[in-house]
């Protein structure tokens, strides 16, 4: 038998990577969909060398006749569908006096939309199935809205309601839909990043402060693992020292 396909959408180099590796690792065939398509090449790679078996595609996910495309591409030439994880990210930080309507909109394009567009077209082949999983991304900011963050945060609260009216909709359909809430910085070159311009060395905080992408891409696998009878629909991801 084919090995189960499982397609991330928003295939970044951190969470996006270390969720196509879980799964590759887990026995599934990773298809990675990403604007810059030879981004992906190391990660393919490095998928292919360990033994398993990866493919990558140029996909903005903003757009959705490319998303309609990709999706038949996969279902044609790979397999069906059994796991569509959702990942783009849009995480950028204005004063409302200068959050600009282009930033506003390419903002809930990229943390929304995109969301919508993975979601509906996953829905359409996993249900007359029976079976399927569709995870969401979101982040701090699905929860509570943060100064500068008007933007940014709008966009996840809307995917966040998203995530939740297909989670109702599709559950009787056998689809498992789950929102997972990443509460706290990924140990990133952003957002190390971030820190520096606070002044602070991300090399001298406390250990646990941020959250290795493994750790993250372990919780993707285990939800989808779950069985119908115990689904899991949000899981808020966190330090032991995070303050929530």
């Amino acid at each position: 038998m084919a090995n189960p396909v499982c397609l991330i959408v928003g295939a970044g180099d951190y969470i996006g990577a270390a969720i196509a590796r879980r799964f590759a690792e887990g026995g599934y065939t990773v298809c990675l969909g990403r604007r810059h398509v030879d981004k992906s090449t190391d990660l393919v790679k490095e998928i292919t060398d360990s033994g398993g078996t990866a493919h990558a595609y140029t996909l903005d996910a903003r757009e959705e006749n490319q998303i309609e495309e990709r999706f038949a591409v996969i279902e044609s030439d790979i397999g069906p569908l059994e796991v569509v994880i959702s990942n783009p990210g849009g995480n950028v930080n204005f004063p409302i006096r200068d959050t600009t309507h282009r930033v506003f909109y390419k903002v809930w394009l990229m943390a929304c939309l995109t969301g919508f567009l993975t979601g509906r077209e996953a829905a359409k082949y996993m249900v007359p199935r029976g079976k399927g999983t569709i995870l969401f991304t979101g982040a701090t900011a699905s929860l509570r809205g943060g100064s500068g963050y008007a933007a940014f945060a709008s966009a996840k609260f809307a995917l966040r309601g998203l995530a939740q009216s297909m989670a109702r909709e599709l559950g009787p359909d056998g689809i498992h839909v789950a929102h997972l809430i990443i509460d706290a910085g990924v140990d990133t070159a952003f957002v190390k990043e971030r820190f520096r311009e606070r002044g602070i060395n991300p090399d001298e905080l406390p250990e646990h402060t941020l959250m290795n992408p493994k750790s993250v891409g372990e919780a993707y696998w285990m939800l989808h693992q779950q069985t119908p009878d115990a689904w899991t629909h949000e899981m808020d991801l966190r330090p032991y020292a995070e303050k929530f």
